[in-house]
């Protein structure tokens, strides 16, 4: 599979497309974030027409940040979308109303409050459910005046890595015929993935809702995590759904990938890929490899599922 052969290799200089990130550096920051973009996430819970595999409720990037997309109420369309040049979050309808709140250190109770102010101005009726997902000990939105950090700096660092590793995650995506997500930011795990299926279906995990939803058939998903609990640094990462026999002990690429037994999937140093000669080729190596291994012990139908030349237009 070619790599990035489609695609014009990017022009900005390295530390500006795989900017450094420790963890440790923003993680106030991220958390404070995390519930921002959960309560943007909220809106396509409730208001999304629902899409397989939960893909309604993602967010998607933009040249700038993150968007809901477009999203109905009454008679038309809105969407929220978080700035992260500018620093800001606006809610944009298609009637031609606007409102635009600044991204600076405040509480999440505070930016909970001024983004149901904004929407009660533009006349956007919804109930938000308060209570933030897939988090230990979640704190309600209206109540959360914990959460108060935001770095600038590191929020636009943190969106270039998101960025560069969709441009990558998506030429990946390209040579897959069967049922493929788009490259997705999901706001409940904080993580950039994309998912490939196998068409055959399978049993959920236990865990609820969330799972049995998007769990319910053979998968492989990779994408980028900026860490947290045991994972104390950035990585990108992939697992196969059910797991298959032998995958722990399979080769993958670039050398610094590796299993986590705690995770129950492959992981891959954010800095391995920043600090390679061509980091787009490292971090497809490892989605391919991962992929590769994972559907070849799992049994897939690579030939029915993988293009061999993606079809050009004429």
């Amino acid at each position: 599979m070619p790599i990035l052969e489609h695609a014009a290799r990017p022009s900005h200089p390295r530390e500006e497309r795989w900017p450094h990130l420790p963890l440790d550096e923003w993680s106030a920051t991220r958390d404070t974030l995390h519930m921002w973009t959960q309560i943007a996430g909220k809106l396509k819970v409730e208001l999304a027409p629902f899409q397989n595999q939960l893909w309604h409720t993602a967010l998607s990037l933009t040249a700038r940040g993150l968007t809901t997309g477009a999203l109905p109420y009454g008679g038309g369309v809105f969407t929220a979308d978080f700035d992260f040049i500018d620093h800001n979050f606006s809610l944009t309808t298609s009637e031609g109303g606007r409102k635009s709140i600044p991204l600076y250190p405040r509480s999440v109770a505070h930016f909970f409050d001024e983004t149901l102010s904004c929407l009660e101005a533009l006349g956007i009726v919804v109930q938000i459910d308060p209570m933030p997902q897939e988090l230990p000990d979640p704190i309600p939105f209206d109540k959360d005046t914990i959460h108060d950090s935001y770095d600038p700096h590191a929020v636009n660092r943190w969106w270039r890595i998101l960025a560069s590793s969709a441009r990558v995650m998506a030429e990946h995506r390209s040579w897959f015929r069967g049922k493929a997500s788009p490259v997705h930011w999901y706001w409940g795990s904080f993580d950039l993935g994309a998912t490939r299926h196998s068409g055959r279906p399978a049993t959920p995990p236990p865990g609820g809702y969330i799972f049995r939803v998007a769990e319910d058939e053979e998968n492989w998903a990779g994408g980028f995590w900026p860490g947290s609990g045991p994972v104390d640094y950035p990585a990108y990462y992939a697992y196969v759904y059910p797991q298959p026999d032998g995958l722990p002990d399979a080769t993958i690429e670039p050398g610094a990938g590796f299993w986590s037994t705690e995770m129950r999937e492959f992981l891959l140093p954010y800095e391995a890929v920043r600090s390679a000669e061509e980091p787009e080729a490292a971090l497809m190596a490892f989605l391919q490899s991962t992929y590769v291994a994972g559907a070849e012990l799992a049994g897939w139908d690579r030939e029915r599922l993988e293009f061999q030349e993606i079809p050009k237009p004429r």
